[in-house]
């Protein structure tokens, strides 16, 4: 693709390009990139420096605006002078460059003639060492003085211009737009045609909702009556009993609170044999790494989908519509066209609502597909179930299993914001336990297809645990499922056995059981810390953390308010660490499907304090006086159990 002419006005773009002997009007719209951008300013790394070429005729524009610039352009020898010209005073010899371009990262390096070359980071040659890693923004800075000289040699004065860049091929990045008095470098990306109308309906999301919960409450019932039923029944008598609860609180009021005690740490074997009564599985084993943030952790999921052999298996509570959610889809069709058998596990509900609200980072130009099951099936050979919603009950586990070799586990679902603006965590585990993970896929799997009640039957009595071999660490896989609460039980265990510390970050802190404990901990002298954002993504939870809050500083309980959204769930009781989905709400807890990861291995603990637990309690603020609170807050905490 060679441009030979090109504009831009205030909202579009126009490229007339050559590729083969074929000519072709192309453009786009690019507001959200340009009006927005700061004078001699680069965009936030968070914002992507791409736009795509939403369309592409063979007749010139009918319509183009008056305001209309024209942009010189500039062959792909140049370009390729000043980005090898980059490499060579960047990159040492024999060693190579990360560059993010968001949810993909290429890998530029010199081959064995000085020649650039550019691949997917996980394509990249092996016996090429990675020099450093940086952001787009990052590497367009550091190659501004060198623009600067190229333009002075070549006598060019205007300010804006674009290169013709020679990369070919579906999502390639054909055309670079400058500017370099606003400090601004937008690559355009030649991406595929949408396969539907992404257009947004009024009113459609919500039908969306309603026909789904109809469809769980009615057909659900037909596929699933045994299910459905036993969920009923656990719906209805937690709500009856969280009702009728007494106010343990004014017990405590002319109580002081004790001194830290110190005393040494609970005994961790005789809590894994509580846990052993506790569990419904035997404990197994593997290798854990933390992945903190979703500049972390994305980089290494979309590396692992372009390594996978055979299968991923991806079940999460939200698959988002927004731009980068729709980037990780367009890689997971792109895998299922090459062989690799995928299934995708949606949430009914959680999708749907997650795709009602854009955060406040989407581009302006991003048109979102209204139904993201459709849009995964639409030109790919992905496989994909969406979970009915019985009683408004769901879903929330988030993993990732890959050539059942390697699971990716925790709290975030596939979206802008936990790619770029949440603080979050996901483990990336090796070992038996993906098995289990892997086991637990399956039986949602056919629990959500059309024998429902049946096929999860079948695939349970399929599965075998046999004794795990040991590899890495023991690890405890826990749940929560209608009539079993693994992890409502086990952190509440874990609870009143601590001596030493409690440290739990967490978003939601509406459950009044465990809120109690905690309280009760520190009141026999446990040191009980705790992480929260006072601002979530359910605003009646914002009051009701208040008040959780200011009750945690009344009883001795430090409290350290996350700068932004914390969307972390993460606890460690004298060494028992607690990690994966579950939040410390009735739902997680009580009602809704869950998966966490467990362990009182050192080395695990060690590695979620120094890298997790420190580093937030060093950013936190300590809350140091109670909040203002309004009379209203009560009525929203009361409600708040029972809705979110």
């Amino acid at each position: 693709m060679v441009a030979l002419e090109a504009y831009r006005d205030e909202a579009s773009f126009y490229v007339r390009y050559r590729q083969g002997s074929s000519h072709y009007y192309g453009g786009g719209d690019w507001r959200g990139h340009v009006n927005r951008v700061p004078a001699v300013q680069l965009p936030d790394d968070h914002l992507p420096l791409m736009v795509s070429l939403e369309y592409r005729q063979t007749v010139p524009w009918q319509r183009m605006s008056s305001r209309r610039v024209n942009l010189p352009i500039l062959g792909a020898d140049r370009w390729r002078y000043l980005r090898d010209r980059l490499l060579q005073e960047t990159v040492p010899e024999g060693q190579g460059l990360a560059v993010d371009f968001g949810p993909v990262e290429f890998f530029l390096y010199r081959d064995d003639a000085g020649q650039l070359q550019g691949v997917r980071f996980e394509d990249r040659p092996a016996d090429i060492t990675l020099h450093d890693r940086l952001s787009l923004g990052e590497f367009l800075r550091a190659g501004r003085p060198l623009l600067d000289e190229l333009m002075l040699a070549e006598g060019i004065k205007q300010d804006e211009f674009v290169f013709n860049t020679g990369d070919a091929g579906l999502y390639s990045l054909p055309f670079l737009y400058v500017n370099r008095k606003r400090g601004i470098a937008i690559f355009v990306r030649n991406g595929p045609p949408q396969p539907m109308d992404i257009r947004r309906v009024p009113g459609l999301p919500s039908a969306q909702a309603f026909g789904h919960v109809m469809r769980s409450h009615l057909s659900n019932l037909l596929l699933r009556p045994v299910s459905s039923l036993y969920r009923l029944f656990f719906v209805v008598t937690d709500s009856a009993v969280g009702t009728v609860s007494f106010d343990w609180t004014t017990a405590l009021v002319d109580r002081p609170v004790a001194p830290l005690a110190a005393k040494p740490p609970m005994d961790l074997e005789a809590f894994e044999r509580e846990l052993d009564r506790i569990s419904s599985r035997p404990i197994s084993s593997g290798e854990v790494d933390l992945l903190v943030d979703g500049e972390t952790f994305f980089p290494r999921f979309t590396e692992t989908v372009e390594q996978a052999q055979h299968s991923i298996r991806l079940q999460t509570y939200i698959f988002d519509n927004d731009d980068f959610a729709i980037e990780i889809g367009e890689l997971l069709k792109r895998r299922s066209r090459a062989g690799i058998d995928i299934r995708v596990l949606l949430d009914g509900l959680g999708t749907i609502y997650g795709t009602m609200s854009d955060p406040e980072t989407m581009p302006d130009y991003h048109r979102p597909p209204e139904s993201v099951h459709l849009y995964l099936e639409a030109d790919s050979d992905i496989a994909v179930r969406q979970k009915p919603n019985p009683w408004f009950t769901g879903d929330h586990v988030k993993s990732i299993v890959v050539d059942q070799d390697i699971a990716f586990i925790g709290g975030m679902n596939i979206g802008r914001e936990y790619r770029y603006d949440w603080h979050d965590l996901m483990l990336e585990i090796r070992g038996p336990m993906v098995d289990r993970l892997a086991g637990e896929f399956d039986a949602a799997w056919a629990h959500a297809g059309l024998l429902g009640d049946l096929g999860f039957l079948a695939a349970k009595a399929r599965q075998r645990h046999p004794a795990d071999e040991q590899v890495g660490i023991p690890l405890r896989l826990l749940l929560t499922a209608p009539g079993n609460y693994e992890i409502f039980a086990a952190q509440k265990a874990a609870i009143r056995r601590a001596q030493s510390y409690i440290f739990i970050q967490n978003a939601y802190f509406t459950d009044d059981q465990l809120l109690r404990e905690l309280v009760l901990a520190r009141r026999r002298g446990v040191d009980v810390r705790v992480i929260m954002p006072l601002e979530t993504d359910h605003g009646p939870i914002d009051r009701s953390n208040v008040l959780a809050a200011n009750l945690m500083l009344a009883n001795g309980i430090r409290v350290y308010i996350y700068p932004g959204f914390s969307h972390v769930k993460a606890a460690i009781y004298d060494g028992w660490v607690c990690l994966g989905s579950a939040n410390f709400d009735r739902w997680s807890l009580k009602l809704n499907r869950e998966v966490n990861i467990a362990s009182s291995h050192p080395e695990l603990a060690a590695q979620v304090r120094e890298r997790l637990f420190e580093p937030d309690f060093a950013e936190s603020p300590e809350l140091t006086e109670p909040i203002p609170k309004n009379w209203t807050d009560h009525l929203v905490e009361i409600l708040g159990d029972y809705v979110y």
